[in-house]
């Protein structure tokens, strides 16, 4: 090939073409981490305390029992050395094979190279023989308090997946063949990919998991026709339009967390929570909360129960005419719904008839999963960040649930993002998890201290608008879902909460699947199926062992439930025929801004 072909063959064209878009990646690149704040090291990792504590207890046990060490170590190098044995007998065969492979199955490895291809094959293997080891080790530490021990099983795992080969590209078959398939056009999308997310949260490194341009709030998501009848500072109220002519005489209002956005509840109509309950014969409202920064610095919990619960639930009694309204709180929402309806019944205030909890926590004995990031290395530095800003970025909780999912939500996307150079894909799901919400400092703060880790509401009392309040001031007819696999709101702590509210009407339903797909969980797609029992009382296993199981999903049964409470059928209201004016369409405004442009 002579000067001029060499430079004007189209494969050289394009490896020039990718090489200045590289060079001009790297530099955006560059740019954007030199704006990168420096982080809070309180809130990156535990306290190195920790694994000094660890470390300490591993050599106590060690003193006191070497040999079960000595077991652990030559179980290890036994391993590891047969191995090794066994790849050089297959070499020797003079065919490139793998050895024979008995490590457990991963959907890590799903490649078929990881089992036929020496090399891959090696990797993968010595990788598993040391994971297995490292946990092994762990869990063998006896003299660890029982509650430090499972953070340590946490983050040593952390550190097991963090070093998965799948994670490099020089080990990674999938991004490697990818790789030749495109001539390298895959890693410089990926390096694209990887650009696009450090400019876009500040030089921190967050994958972004949806595809942010296939989606827009009130035009392909959260579509169920209604209107804004109300805002306030904290919230704005939408009542959504009927679609039958007759509704139950008692309004139903949901409350979502602040933590996330409410249309969770209504992606799509398929599948939307909010369109089934309103074509099911109710009146119901939704509350939006505001998106708070640092106006809202000194917002507590008394606030979420003065200014919006029960504000929301004084505005949807007078739109109704009606004495009584039906709640739903889900997750924290819930949460704080329980502190609302112990401080009315202190109040005498009749005005909720009952309530639903969905994935609701209110005994905070046992955190579950979540537990490993609310001790005080981590809360503290969560305190000292909210009393700095005067709120708790979003970034910060969507990466701890994230985290909670580590090979699901954070390695295994950035992956097919940054290595095999894939497009997020259009999932509605992963788009909303990914718009997250800021937390006001005062109650994030609040919460964390007298809740999370003080159990006071449930173990003692909490003070919450001059009252002091405890679990067995919750007195309402109540029904409660948890779901099963829910890593953010573990179901046996849901149940021990609800068991030990003073309502004598309780139900407690469990629903298959985890803190989001269990509840949005609609009767059509006939997936996930529940279980019903007994009111709630001390054992949620032996609950659990006597409850019977139900196909397909929970929702037509608490219907039923409801229904029993929400009164003779009336005409239905169509919103803004109450007096009160339509501030705009449904979803409204303060869940695409943050609203402090909007109070008069």
């Amino acid at each position: 090939m002579t000067t001029s072909e060499y430079e004007t063959d189209p494969k050289v064209e394009r490896m020039k073409a990718n090489m200045a878009k590289i060079e001009e990646l790297t530099h955006r690149l560059t740019e954007a981490l030199a704006h990168r704040e420096p982080p809070r090291p309180s809130m990156e990792a535990p306290d190195s305390g920790l694994f000094l504590h660890a470390a300490t207890a591993y050599w106590t046990d060690l003193f006191k029992n070497p040999s079960k060490a000595l077991e652990q170590q030559l179980d290890y190098w036994g391993k590891t050395l047969k191995h090794n044995v066994e790849v050089q007998e297959a070499l020797c065969s003079g065919k490139l094979k793998a050895p024979e492979d008995h490590t457990p199955d991963d959907k890590r490895f799903a490649h078929p190279l990881w089992k036929s291809h020496p090399y891959f094959n090696y990797i993968k293997q010595q990788y598993m023989i040391a994971t297995e080891a490292m946990q092994d080790a762990v869990q063998s530490i006896d003299s660890l308090p029982a509650r430090e021990k499972r953070r340590l099983e946490f983050f040593t795992q952390q550190i097991l997946d963090m070093m998965a080969p799948t994670n490099f590209l020089a080990t990674n078959p999938d991004a490697l063949m990818k790789a030749v398939e495109t001539e390298g056009e895959s890693l410089v999308r990926g390096l694209e990919n990887l650009v696009r997310d450090v400019e876009a949260n500040g030089g921190d490194l967050m994958v972004t998991l949806a595809d942010k341009d296939a989606f827009k709030v009130g035009e392909n998501l959260a579509t169920t026709p209604g209107k804004v009848v109300f805002r306030n500072r904290m919230f704005e109220l939408i009542q959504y339009t009927p679609t039958t002519e007759k509704v139950h005489r008692v309004p139903l209002m949901i409350f979502p967390p602040w933590i996330n956005k409410f249309y969770i509840m209504d992606l799509k109509a398929q599948n939307s929570l909010i369109k089934w309950i309103v074509d099911q014969g109710y009146t119901l409202f939704v509350v939006s909360w505001v998106n708070p920064d640092e106006t809202y610095a000194d917002v507590t919990l008394d606030t979420y129960v003065e200014e919006g619960y029960l504000e929301a639930i004084r505005v949807a009694r007078d739109i109704t005419e009606e004495k009584q309204v039906n709640v739903i709180g889900y997750c924290i929402a819930g949460t704080t719904l329980a502190l609302t309806l112990a401080l009315m019944n202190k109040r005498k205030d009749k005005s909720v008839r009952s309530a639903t909890f969905f994935t609701t926590l209110t005994d905070f004995s046992d955190q579950g999963e979540v537990g490993v990031f609310l001790e005080e290395d981590f809360v503290g530095g969560i305190e000292a960040e909210c009393g700095d800003k005067g709120y708790l970025g979003s970034y910060y909780m969507s990466r701890t649930f994230s985290f909670l999912r580590a090979n699901d939500l954070v390695y295994g996307p950035a992956i097919r993002s940054y290595m095999m150079g894939e497009a997020p894909p259009a999932f509605d799901l992963l788009y909303w998890n990914g718009d997250g919400t800021n937390l006001p400092g005062k109650m994030c703060v609040q919460y964390l201290r007298q809740l999370c880790q003080g159990d006071r509401f449930a173990s003692e009392s909490m003070r919450i608008c001059g009252e002091d309040l405890s679990i067995g001031d919750v007195r309402h007819p109540l029904c409660a879902i948890a779901c099963e696999t829910d890593h953010i709101a573990a179901w046996r702590s849901s149940f021990r909460g609800i068991g030990k509210m003073g309502s004598r009407d309780k139900t407690f339903i469990l629903s298959e699947s985890g803190h989001i797909a269990g509840i949005i969980n609609p009767p059509s797609k006939k997936k996930y199926g529940h279980y019903t029992g007994e009111a709630p009382k001390d054992d949620p296993d032996a609950w659990r062992e006597a409850a019977e199981f139900h196909e397909g999903s929970w929702w037509g049964r608490w219907e039923e439930w409801l229904k029993k409470r929400s009164g003779a059928m009336v005409d239905a209201r169509v919103p803004g025929d109450s007096g009160y004016e339509v501030l705009g369409d449904a979803p409204g405004t303060y869940v695409t801004t943050s609203g402090n442009d909007l109070i008069s």
